[in-house]
């Protein structure tokens, strides 16, 4: 397995547009991609701030996942509403 984390800081007041585009990338992720086996979005006490947290069979699905059409239009769409990005990948997950 292989899982992606990314932490979204948002411009002050884009979550209200920022999470249901998110919601729907999750979805059709988890929907239409055989490779994503989870695909949490969290929110903490922050209002600004979007955690994601994603599981793949293999970095090859997570590179799928990169080239969806999905992905590429909910990427384009939220561009403007992100202050700063961190994602961070683990080839290895324990359970």
């Amino acid at each position: 397995m292989y899982a992606v984390t990314v932490t979204f800081t948002l411009h002050p007041g884009a979550l209200a547009e920022f999470l249901p585009l998110m919601t729907a990338n999750a979805r059709t992720s988890l929907q239409e991609e055989p490779g994503c086996g989870q695909f949490d979005i969290c929110l903490g006490d922050t209002p600004d701030t979007v955690f994601l947290y994603e599981i793949y069979d293999d970095r090859a699905a997570f590179d799928a996942h990169l080239a969806s059409a999905h992905f590429k239009s909910f990427d384009a769409a939220v561009t403007d509403m992100i202050a700063d990005k961190e994602i961070r990948l683990f080839g290895e997950v324990i359970r």
